[in-house]
């Protein structure tokens, strides 16, 4: 095809790299304005953009995780009033020189003298020839002959370039018919990555015609496309015609920009409503959908997992049989984790019990209650899949409710009068039901893992729900709040607490795996462990606000953690919650990933990795504990120690940092200062335990005070 007819081949190959470009996790689309979005004419201020051609771009502006710039020659004021653009999208005028519309008043005296010299040159050049035009920029002076005769052309740039464009301090770029003056030695291509560093762009789209915007083509690398309008050499890997295909390009990077985030699209993550019995999480959408929960624990493997994979994953749905126009609205009860989602005609109440103990108890037994009352019918649907949905997972009809076939755990549905019908999906069961609500009679639906059905009754459903709602508000009723975002701090607070675990007193920094840092992006990673860096961050926050337990009960929690490592320098960056080492990094392919962001990993590799930020936290929790006058004995003095010893031994290795790089260990400014961190509150910790300072503490804590300043700090840069 390519020998009969190679225009069709390269349109196939532009095509094929669009709808690679409008798949990145973060797009950035930037274009020139003259003779791209604009077309050439003679009069520079008649140039008025394709409509088209804006109105693509307002829609991408408007669009999740994609940024639109244009950046242009012009001077900034010239440009905002000709595109009319909005002001999502960035705008960069004079060449990259002009981020803001008062950049003039920051210019250098003398580059303004420079400039009033420079113009006093040009325009003798300029009166040489009546189609000679000046214009004036905050910082350059453009020279535009397209008016010009023909044989002056020759003559004007060999009296610019011998003149003006010889001095030193002049920078000379030349563009179609115009040459310009610039004072400052910027280009677009500085102007796009300073945009891309910005937005934090993962691919980018730079759409050009003039010589100027070279500079910005030369940048493009790996997943970039730069698209080239017209003649002449460049840089650009593919190139059209004219502005009238610059619009139709951009129309067509709208829709499969579109398209790909409209089948991605998923409850937002801020949306999620979360429930814990300190031992696990749940996930619940605003309209009472459950759609992540790992049994029976947090880390264990998912037996819900829609978040990551879709209905196929594994679901809970409880909603009206006529969905309707109406939204439900959705609450916490309180300052709990019972959660109360209500449509006009009925409310369901979702939570995992906390009476009698549970959230202290080891792992092994969880229940997640679900309580629905008002009236009118209602559609449940119970789609559990074992392992992440790659075990195959069978329902089985009880007089009492379902029976889950054959995991390890035993796992049941308590729903006592519900009718189910099973339907088959390949290797898995849903089961599915209508349920005509009666007034003033509650109907319970009761997952319980780890025990067979309850001989219990309704009204011990609702008894549990308010020994969890007391649970809740019984531990958040003793903190001491700001008066500033009161409610807000205490639902932060109650955030953290909910993923402490329980049995064991460790932080898991999330309830998930592999929520992507952007949309389509390989960053995912599974969070659901425990980081010793992040936990004594986290505990040192609700001590601030008056709650202590959990920081006595981590610091507990650490020294086993220490007492089983070979050596506490040798203490890794995470550990499970129970404490143990992480199982091997690995991928589930069967899952797509939240919003086909892929892959889906468990396990985490950082845990492999050194890094030497983690012993300051400790000891700074320690420290703040002392200062709260908690508990500490002995057994604290003997980690302090024991973090200080590691400290000496490792501090001036390179580590991987506290952003995990996955790359060779480098010297981190951050990781030193966490090391001094260590020392200097241990220096201060020592006269507690002690009564004075240890010589050679102090001695560690000043020489790696010394090194940071000699080696971490850019007078320069004032960081």
């Amino acid at each position: 095809m390519s020998k009969d007819n190679p225009r069709e081949t390269a349109e196939q190959t532009l095509q094929g790299k669009l709808q690679s470009l409008a798949r990145s996790p973060v797009l950035l689309v930037a274009s020139d304005y003259d003779g791209t979005l604009a077309p050439i004419v003679n009069d520079p201020a008649a140039a008025r953009p394709n409509r088209e051609a804006i109105v693509a771009l307002r829609t991408l502006a408007g669009m999740p995780n994609t940024h639109v710039a244009v950046i242009s020659g012009r001077a900034l004021r010239d440009l905002a009033e000709l595109s009319e653009l909005p002001d999502e999208v960035h705008l960069v005028g004079s060449h990259g020189s002009e981020f803001d519309r008062d950049f003039h008043r920051s210019l250098d005296p003398a580059l303004v003298q420079l400039k009033k010299d420079l113009r006093t040159q040009l325009e003798q050049i300029a009166a040489t020839d009546p189609g000679l035009l000046i214009e004036d920029k905050p910082a350059s002076l453009a020279l535009h002959y397209r008016n010009a005769r023909p044989e002056s052309e020759k003559k004007v740039l060999d009296a610019i370039l011998r003149g003006p464009g010889s001095l030193a301090q002049v920078n000379v770029r030349h563009g179609k018919k115009v040459v310009e003056l610039m004072l400052l030695p910027t280009h677009k291509g500085d102007a796009l990555e300073r945009i891309r560093a910005r937005v934090g762009a993962s691919a980018v789209l730079f759409l050009g015609d003039d010589r100027t915007d070279e500079d910005a083509f030369e940048t493009l690398t790996g997943p970039d496309m730069g698209i080239k309008i017209g003649d002449g050499e460049t840089a650009a890997e593919f190139r059209i015609d004219d502005t009238t295909d610059v619009a139709r390009l951009l129309a067509e990077v709208c829709e499969l920009r579109y398209e790909w985030l409209e089948t991605g699209r998923a409850v937002a993550i801020e949306q999620h409503a979360m429930l814990s019995d300190l031992r696990t999480c749940a996930l619940l959408t605003p309209d009472a959908r459950l759609t992540w929960l790992c049994l029976p624990r947090i880390d264990s493997p998912a037996l819900f997992a829609d978040l990551l994979g879709g209905p196929t994953a594994g679901y809970f749905s409880i909603r009206p049989l006529d969905n309707g126009e109406h939204e439900p609205l959705q609450q916490y009860e309180g300052d709990s984790f019972v959660l109360e989602t209500r449509w006009p005609s009925f409310t369901v109440r979702d939570f995992l019990d906390c009476s009698d103990g549970r959230p202290h108890q080891r792992a092994g037994r969880s229940e997640l209650v679900r309580i629905v009352e008002g009236s009118g019918e209602v559609a449940i649907e119970f789609a559990p899949r074992l392992d992440y949905s790659r075990v195959s997972t069978r329902l089985e009809v009880k007089e009492w409710g379902l029976q889950v076939g054959h995991p390890t755990d035993p796992v049941v549905l308590y729903a006592p009068g519900v009718e189910w019908q099973i339907l088959q999906f390949g290797a898995h069961d849903s089961a599915h039901a209508v349920v005509k609500l009666d007034p003033g009679t509650p109907l319970i639906l009761e997952l319980r893992y780890g025990m067979g059905p309850p001989t219990g009754r309704a009204d011990l459903a609702l008894d549990r729900a308010r020994k969890t709602r007391e649970f809740w508000e019984g531990w958040a009723t003793r903190l001491t709040l700001p008066r500033t975002a009161r409610e807000l701090c205490k639902r932060s607070a109650l955030t953290l607490k909910a993923l402490v675990y329980g049995p064991s007193g460790a932080f898991s920094a999330a309830a998930t795996t592999s929520l992507p840092e952007h949309v389509g992006g390989t960053r995912n990673w599974d969070y659901r462990y425990c980081w010793l860096r992040d936990a004594a961050m986290s505990a040192h926050t609700l001590v601030q606000l008056g709650s202590i337990t959990e920081a006595m009960q981590y610091l507990d929690w650490v020294l086993g953690v220490v007492d089983r490592c070979f050596s506490p320098e040798r203490l890794r960056p995470l550990y499970t919650v129970t404490g143990s080492d992480l199982p091997p990094e690995a991928e589930i392919t069967e899952l797509p990933g939240y919003r086909s962001s892929r892959p889906v990993r468990v396990g985490n590799s950082a845990s492999m990795q050194v890094q030497l930020d983690v012993f300051g936290p400790i000891v700074d929790l320690i420290f703040m504990l002392l200062e709260h006058d908690a508990p500490l004995s002995g057994e604290h003095w003997r980690l302090v120690t024991a973090m200080v010893q590691a400290v000496e031994r490792r501090w001036e290795e390179p580590d991987h940092g506290i952003w995990e790089i996955r790359a060779d260990r480098r010297h981190h400014v951050h990781s030193k200062a966490m090391c001094w961190l260590t020392a200097d509150r241990a220096v201060k910790i020592a006269h507690s335990f002690i009564g004075k300072e240890p010589a050679d503490w102090v001695t560690l804590r000043d020489t790696i005070a010394a090194e940071i300043h000699q080696r971490g700090f850019h007078p320069s840069v004032h960081a």
